[in-house]
């Protein structure tokens, strides 16, 4: 009979203490200066890529990792940091994924490097595939990618909304129809290369939380880009159109692939979040002392304290499963990857919530950090699928049915 274990391997346990460590060092003792300063934390990313947790090899060494545990256990890590800076940090990955995802092996060696930058010039890359009219609604995208075959370019024209990096990024991967009457199916991914002309951005969004992390609404005015940067190729694209219009099932779509193989990681995101809050408020408990004892000895903050522990590591069991799952090419028929997103998400803000609760007065002061992880928190119940539309994912699945 096969061992089962849920007990971490060295190089796991190895992985989570050096990301641990840089996180405690390095992160935290920088969040609230970022924080406030709403800008990205240059300096805190070129840290991050002279230890090598910034860029290609580690997140190619994580993604190697048989069990799929190990991006989980440091973006966990991390973002129990800093999600403002940890999604600096790791903002790159959901470019580098699409790249990963839909690419050809030259596309990866050309593009993968220039997302990253190096050593001593750091970049970002950006994933651009939310608009004003298409969030949730994927298929609603305005976005056009037209091909001109005179000069072997495509034609990109449209709008991309809270866009990670997005006029910042050295690399910006951009989801587009190519096809508008196939909806969802007729999209495709395209690569736009540094310093192309038509690409801007007017303005940093300003945010009620993840304020380190720069965001921005992204315009594709007329922006032109050689035929070798449709992810996957041409050829690709016409057969997967082909299927699309003979009716044949789809394996996916450009946006929705991307998603697939990052929701597990942004619910750990959510975790490290939900973990600092917890802890932050298991130590103050211990400490504040009212009516001659330390608060903790209340009932009922006691037993708000064992809640959010068990919903924290009830949880992690779930993004752990989807990880797994993920990278041992288990189908999520019953929705597991939005399961994990899900209830990490809700399980964030629902602990963040408790911790400023129990902080009372001194939990709604910037003297205590629990207030920014409160405003973190909120996002992973929104981006990279909200709430609903993970339990819209999830119906579907146990119920086979196109539920409306």
């Amino acid at each position: 009979m096969a061992e089962f274990s849920l007990d971490l391997n060295e190089e796991q346990r190895d992985l989570r203490d050096w990301v641990h460590g840089f996180a405690a060092e390095v992160v935290r003792p920088a969040a609230a200066e970022w924080d406030a300063r709403e800008e990205t934390p240059w300096p805190v990313i070129q840290e991050a890529a002279k230890i090598g947790l910034y860029g290609f090899e580690f997140l190619a060494t994580c993604w190697a990792d048989p069990t799929g545990l190990s991006l989980p256990i440091a973006s966990e890590e991390l973002f129990w940091g800093d999600a403002g800076i940890g999604l600096s940090i790791f903002g790159t990955s959901l470019a580098v994924a699409a790249i990963y995802g839909a690419g050809t092996p030259d596309q990866l060696v050309e593009w993968v490097p220039q997302c990253f930058g190096t050593v001593d010039e750091p970049a970002v890359a950006a994933f651009c595939t939310t608009e004003p009219e298409a969030g949730s609604d994927v298929g609603a995208m305005r976005s056009r990618a037209v091909y001109d075959g005179a000069t072997d370019e495509w034609v990109l024209r449209g709008q991309k909304a809270y866009a990670t990096n997005g006029g910042i990024a050295r690399v910006h991967v951009v989801t587009a129809s190519v096809a508008p009457e196939l909806g969802s199916r007729g999209q495709a991914a395209f690569v736009v290369p540094p310093g192309t002309a038509g690409l801007h951005a007017t303005r940093k969004l300003k945010k009620l939380g993840l304020r380190a992390s720069h965001t921005a609404d992204v315009f594709l005015d007329d922006v032109r880009v050689p035929g070798r940067c449709l992810l996957g190729g041409r050829e690709a694209l016409e057969e997967r159109l082909a299927r699309a219009r003979s009716g044949q099932r789809a394996s996916g779509q450009a946006a929705m692939r991307t998603f697939e193989l990052s929701r597990p990681t942004v619910g750990a995101q959510a975790l490290g979040v939900a973990r600092a809050a917890y802890e932050y408020a298991l130590d103050y408990a211990k400490e504040r002392v009212q009516f001659g004892r330390p608060i903790i000895e209340n009932q009922a903050v006691a037993f708000a304290l064992a809640d959010m522990r068990t919903e924290i590591d009830a949880a992690r069991l779930l993004v752990w499963r989807a990880s797994w799952m993920g990278r041992n090419n288990r189908p999520f028929t019953a929705g597991e990857g939005s399961m994990s997103k899900l209830r990490a998400g809700e399980v964030a803000v629902s602990v963040t919530d408790r911790a400023v609760q129990l902080l009372g007065g001194a939990g709604f002061l910037r003297d205590h950090p629990v207030e920014r992880w409160y405003r973190d928190a909120k996002i992973y119940t929104i981006f990279e699928g909200t709430s609903e539309i993970q339990r819209l994912v999830i119906s579907r699945a146990i119920s086979g049915l196109q539920i409306r």
